[in-house]
């Protein structure tokens, strides 16, 4: 029998993405903790089926639109890592923060669009509880060259 879908996982499916396994870490940590009904991601890069989908610097190797398209992969491997945790996204009551690390040229300052990657799925997902605060951080390099890095840190009930 199919598992049953959150009704988070309908948007998600709507938009035709779903929740994928979680992905593997790359390094000594787990993809998620949790602490007095809060969720605590790892950081979270744009991989797919074990596969990081780009690497490179933003505004130089990979433009505006790859580096949304990537936050909203590792985003979405954040969702991923949540479930691990509570089972069931329905449950989670609110995104209360993103943190989107973008791998940066020198003079690139459209950090706050590649997040948009996430915020915005996250919104779509969520919805009222996906409205979260946020960093989008500029940063010289990332794992394995990955252009984005997401984390996320959810309430859940």
């Amino acid at each position: 029998m199919a598992e049953q879908l959150s009704r988070v996982e309908e948007r998600l499916h709507d938009m035709q993405l779903a929740v994928p396994p979680v992905a593997a870490p790359v390094a000594a940590y787990v993809p998620a903790v949790e602490h007095a009904g809060v969720v605590y991601t790892s950081g979270q890069l744009p991989f797919v089926d074990g596969e990081l989908q780009a690497v490179g610097k933003l505004g130089a190797e990979l433009d505006e639109d790859a580096g949304i398209a990537m936050a909203g992969i590792a985003c979405l491997n954040a969702i991923a890592a949540v479930k691990s945790i509570i089972g069931d996204l329905d449950r989670v009551t609110r995104v209360l923060k993103v943190t989107v690390f973008v791998a940066s040229a020198p003079g690139f300052t459209a950090h706050p669009k590649i997040a948009n990657g996430a915020s915005e799925l996250l919104g779509t997902a969520f919805g009222d509880a996906g409205v979260h605060a946020r960093s989008a951080v500029g940063v010289a390099e990332l794992p394995m060259g990955s252009p984005v890095e997401v984390e996320l840190v959810v309430a859940y009930e």
